[in-house]
């Protein structure tokens, strides 16, 4: 990822707008920056919450609240708590996620 023409700004995320997105079971919001070709979103799962799609897409993710359940395509399991993240790159494992108590996640893509 290369960042470029990004000028010095700081983001409110509480007036930024929060927008819900499809998922399986739970209900998923976003509330998204999109700075240059970086997308910047905190991110929350309710509880229940089931990603209704398998993800391709590289991402940089920090779990501040909860926990989330990320699947890879391989089978494997790994499960973020508060101050954990997660690195992929794009077109790497495929992944989807859950969040069974919920989450809120702060990630750049």
């Amino acid at each position: 990822m290369k960042m470029s023409h990004i000028p010095f700004e700081t983001t409110d995320w509480a007036t930024v707008p929060r927008v819900e997105q499809s998922a399986k079971a739970g209900q998923a919001f976003w509330r998204t920056r999109q700075c240059g070709d970086v997308r910047v979103r905190m991110v929350e799962y309710t509880p229940g919450y089931v990603s209704d799609h398998w993800c391709n897409k590289g991402h940089i993710l920090l779990c501040l609240q909860g926990e989330l359940h990320t699947e890879l395509d391989n089978g494997t399991v790994h499960v973020l708590r508060p101050g954990m993240s997660y690195q992929v790159a794009d077109g790497a494992e495929a992944h989807r996620s859950s969040a069974p108590i919920g989450a809120t996640l702060f990630i750049v893509d």
